[in-house]
Parts: structure tokens; sequence; C-alpha cells
């Protein structure tokens, strides 16, 4: 479903978007402006979620486990192979 949007923008921004966007219709050069703008939060949003990962020390227990534990027993296990 398509929604009608009117607003007022600065004259030398729209031209030079007008420019820069090579499509068609001042809509179509918005709708793909709104699309980047939503992609951009998106990546945003991951990057902050990967960040919460470089705050921490790489051995901090989690919902997926004990790393250093893991590794300690992966150790035992290989060393028991030998």
């Amino acid at each position: 479903m398509k929604v009608r949007l009117s607003t007022t923008v600065d004259e030398d921004v729209l031209r030079q978007a007008r420019d820069v966007a090579g499509v068609g219709t001042d809509a179509s050069m918005v709708e793909r402006a709104l699309r980047a703008l939503i992609a951009q939060h998106r990546e945003t949003e991951i990057d902050a979620a990967y960040d919460t990962y470089l705050v921490l020390p790489p051995d901090t227990p989690d919902e997926w486990g004990d790393p250093v534990a893991f590794n300690d027993r992966a150790a035992g296990s290989a060393a028991v192979g030998q």
C-alpha cells in the first residue's frame, strides 16, 4: 500500500538530491532515501549488538556457556587421546 506524503524541503537540498538520485520522480527518490535510512538504522543496531561483545573479556560466561571451562575440558580430552 502506498501513502501520500506532502512536505516542504529546502530547494537547494532537493535540487542536489535530484541530481544525485538519478531516479525518475521525487516519489521514487524519497522512497529510495527512506529505504537507505532504514537500512542504515538496521546496520547501526547490528553494530551496537556486536559492540557489546567488544567490551566484555573473551572468557566471560554467557547464555552459551563458560568458554574457559569448555577450553579446559577440550584440552583435557585432546590430551587423553594422544
